[in-house]
């Protein structure tokens, strides 16, 4: 229970639908009360053929290109430093996005399945098997779409600060996972 305790705390992190949420509420201010409806719906389809897709050819293209698991997690590592660092220093601009793809891009990909969620599944794969981090994979994505489909309830009771305070907690432990991450794939690295 506890490797997938920590592979669900992990994703969670990444996916950081809590984060979502506030851009989320002003990307779908506009749109109609059945537009709404269906984008959580499309969003988390969207994010998990992403996910999916990206756990199967995964592995096939490290092997392809010569790439060891040390070496993504470094890469991994480092890119989920940056990301946090950007979302740690952002202010939230955002653009507008026609709302029929909305749901696939941005929502779907990548802001709940980014960079972040698949260097992260990735490595989870490797230290977790694919059962956990399928089942921690689409617990969080269940999450999510609870999450878009009761957006406005979760919204309130959040408010604006209390969902970008949570979106910067979780940015702070992303980083610290990213280091952790470098810090594996050196010493795999440095131990061969």
């Amino acid at each position: 229970m506890r490797p997938l305790a920590l592979a669900f705390v992990t994703l969670f992190v990444a996916v950081d639908i809590l984060g979502v949420l506030p851009l989320y509420l002003s990307l779908t201010a506009r749109l109609s009360v059945e537009e709404r409806r269906r984008l959580p719906l499309q969003s988390t389809a969207t994010a998990t053929a992403v996910g999916l897709g990206f756990l199967v050819l995964g592995n096939p293209l490290f092997r392809l290109f010569g790439v060891s698991v040390d070496d993504f997690q470094v890469a991994g590592g480092i890119l989920l430093v940056v990301i946090s660092v950007r979302d740690l220093l952002s202010i939230g601009v955002t653009r507008p996005h026609p709302a029929a793809t909305m749901g696939m891009v941005p929502l779907g990909t990548p802001l709940i399945v980014g960079p972040a969620v698949l260097a992260t599944l990735v490595i989870l794969v490797q230290s977790a098997g694919y059962p956990v981090t399928l089942a921690a994979f689409g617990g969080n994505l269940l999450l999510a779409y609870l999450v878009l489909r009761h957006a406005g309830r979760v919204g309130r009771v959040l408010g604006e600060a209390g969902s970008e305070a949570i979106a910067k907690v979780a940015s702070l432990f992303l980083a610290a996972f990213g280091v952790s991450l470098v810090r594996r794939g050196l010493s795999g690295l440095w131990g061969r």
